[in-house]
């Protein structure tokens, strides 16, 4: 596998220094953490800290007042898997910890994501579905085909299901301007990108590969350009897959590579500057970081995550000072890759990937 030599930090540096050519110019004040929060400063890295009184999570994304968060945490409410462990189900809350809402209390759901105006969600979710079998959230063969994708208040109150048929349906994002949901749809054994009206209207196939299976749409500033993530399905047993992040129109024209390397390139996310995205890659097979992608498809990527382990699911808030991200560091020695994770939130205000003026 090709690797991405990372440049060294001495250990007396300062982590805006540590950051160099990324920095914006003048980068605006760092973000004030929460009270009682500890503050962890890796070798290479920004401030970050671990959001208390959440306790096992994965997959957070930031409302638009990029303090509330929403993610699926673990729940004695969830059916169990067929080891026996407890599921996840959907919450929302603020990077402090606090403010913490169950929005649905039956079965297992996966990815969740505010509309921009706040006072709506979308969630995934196997709850009308629990006589189907169980499958494997994170096997391609096996994904639960009673995944359905709902809306909600902020309360998970005026449930409304948008999808309604026995395929697997996740991995659901909503545009900047609120108009239109994008989610991967499992049809026949395989994935493809769909699109649909935020009334749950009007849905479209975006596209039609057989190898290729794609997933974990986001749409860009710009409400058109949609980034996604695809693997092969005859490269599906190589460990880690090999991956690659692409954009696409939203009416399906214009699928363009952003990332040139055959090995993992996985969980996208774009930075409200329009300029940019958060993306992992593997070190090693063990060792999982967050990187910084540059749009320019020119300027090689910059890792921003410097710890042993399992780094992934980022996501930025969209004021673009802070980095979500879920992380094995806070679950002590001994534990498994890509378990006990956690939910941390970075101060990454000096990389300057707020909203750029002319954007609307």
């Amino acid at each position: 596998m090709r690797m991405i030599r990372n440049f060294l930090i001495a250990g007396t540096m300062s982590w805006v220094a540590c950051i160099g050519a990324m920095a914006a110019p003048k980068p605006a004040a760092a973000v004030t953490p929460p009270a009682g929060v500890s503050i962890t400063t890796r070798e290479g890295e920004m401030p970050s800290w671990l959001i208390p009184n959440i306790g096992e999570a994965a997959e957070s994304y930031y409302g638009p007042d990029s303090e509330h968060l929403i993610a699926q945490v673990k729940s004695p409410l969830a059916v169990k898997s067929p080891r026996g462990l407890a599921g996840f189900l959907t919450k929302t809350f603020t990077d402090a910890g606090t403010d913490v809402v169950l929005i649905n209390d039956k079965g297992w759901d996966a990815c969740s994501y505010f509309f921009p105006d706040g006072k709506r969600l979308i969630w995934t979710s196997i709850r009308d579905h629990l006589d189907m079998p169980l499958g494997n959230w994170s096997d391609w063969r096996n994904y639960p085909q009673g995944s359905e994708l709902y809306v909600s208040d902020r309360e998970g109150k005026n449930v409304k299901r948008l999808t309604n048929n026995t395929q697997y349906e996740a991995e659901v994002t909503v545009s900047p301007d609120g108009k239109w949901i994008v989610f991967g749809r499992m049809t026949q054994g395989n994935m493809d990108l769909w699109i649909m009206n935020s009334d749950g209207t009007g849905e479209r196939q975006l596209t039609f590969t057989e190898d290729d299976q794609e997933g974990a749409p986001y749409f860009l500033p710009d409400n058109d350009t949609i980034m996604f993530r695809a693997w092969k399905a005859s490269e599906y047993d190589m460990k880690p897959t090999p991956m690659t992040i692409y954009t696409i129109k939203k009416d399906g024209s214009d699928r363009k590579e952003r990332t040139f390397t055959h090995d993992m390139n996985w969980a996208p996310y774009p930075t409200p500057d329009g300029e940019h995205f958060l993306f992992v890659r593997a070190e090693t097979p063990r060792n999982w970081e967050v990187y910084l992608g540059y749009l320019d498809g020119k300027t090689p990527p910059k890792r921003i995550t410097f710890d042993e382990g399992f780094d992934g699911f980022p996501a930025i808030s969209p004021d673009g000072r802070k980095m979500v991200w879920t992380s094995s560091r806070s679950a002590g020695p001994g534990v498994g890759f890509m378990q006990g994770l956690q939910l941390h939130v970075m101060d990454v205000t000096a990389l300057g990937l707020g909203p750029k003026k002319h954007q609307h």
